[in-house]
């Protein structure tokens, strides 16, 4: 923890540190919004700190996280976060500058939101018993509410995998981490264990991403978070009619849920997953085996 604190202006490293410090394994945020008191979430509760950032902290917190270099991280910050050493990650908010409908720069920002980043391992192991069948990886979509624990457990299916067990032998995996927060790539370098056959492609679409991935590294698996667009029917269609096998998450509670968002009523109603898995709080609510006879492509 004291890695995180070292992002912050020197007169707020010991105030935070000292609220922190009994309760470091269970904190989960740290929201700085500015001319307004801190923020710490706790798995369990809240704590306010009646610190009030000026633009100056605002200032050096953003110098801080770029080490220096605001520039070179442009293309992050233009994406709403930077990925810091470890899997952390500060989400960024300001006044956006647009360019051709893109947003090319965050600048006046007014408010971070440093997320504490924790790899449980062990966590996809009973999602696994699922989505292994015969000994062949299952089309799969993980579906939950946000927060509910899907990426955790995403990216630890990606792990046992990818590396295997008594039971599995491992399989090569590729990852399209479009939000850098599945292998949380630092530097290149994953900062979360992924599995050693597992290849990485991060701040790219899943659209693009797949292609790039399916061409270049022949992947058994696809793995990818929170599906949900138009774009995502045929990059998903493209994996799976290339051969690959995909573990997808999306947001939701239940099967109705994801029979309203058109994308997802699509691919179910062609069959590309063969097993839904709903979560309740990181464990499994519901699991459907669909498609038993046949399965389908998409045609584009």
């Amino acid at each position: 923890m004291k890695k995180i604190i070292e992002f912050f202006p020197d007169k707020l490293k010991n105030i935070l540190y000292e609220q922190i410090k009994e309760k470091q394994e269970n904190l989960e945020e740290i929201r700085i919004r500015i001319q307004n008191p801190i923020i710490l979430k706790f798995d369990q509760e809240e704590r306010t700190i009646k610190y009030i950032p000026t633009s100056e902290d605002m200032l050096t917190i953003m110098e801080l996280i770029c080490e220096n270099s605001i520039y070179s991280y442009q293309k992050q910050i233009s994406a709403g976060f930077i990925t810091l050493q470890g899997g952390h990650r500060v989400g960024i908010v300001g006044s956006c500058v647009i360019e051709n409908n893109k947003v090319i720069n965050i600048k006046y920002i007014n408010s971070f939101n440093f997320r504490i980043a924790r790899q449980v391992i062990g966590a996809g192991n009973q999602v696994l018993q699922y989505i292994l069948k015969d000994n062949k990886v299952l089309n799969t979509l993980i579906v939950s509410p946000p927060g509910y624990g899907k990426t955790t457990i995403l990216r630890d299916v990606a792990r046992l995998l990818s590396t295997g067990n008594r039971n599995w032998s491992g399989v090569d995996v590729g990852i399209i981490d479009e939000r850098s927060e599945i292998a949380s790539l630092y530097k290149g370098i994953p900062q979360n264990e992924v599995g050693i056959r597992t290849d990485i492609i991060e701040n790219i679409s899943k659209s693009e991403g797949m292609k790039i991935l399916v061409r270049s590294m022949s992947p058994k698996v696809i793995i990818a978070d929170e599906i949900g667009i138009e774009e995502d029917v045929y990059a998903i269609n493209y994996a799976l009619c290339s051969g690959c096998k995909g573990i997808f998450t999306a947001h939701g509670s239940n099967f109705e849920d994801i029979s309203l968002n058109p994308v997802l009523k699509t691919l179910l109603n062609k069959y590309c997953f063969d097993c839904l898995i709903f979560l309740d709080k990181k464990k499994i609510k519901e699991v459907y085996y669909l498609n038993e006879e046949k399965n389908y492509c998409l045609s584009e």
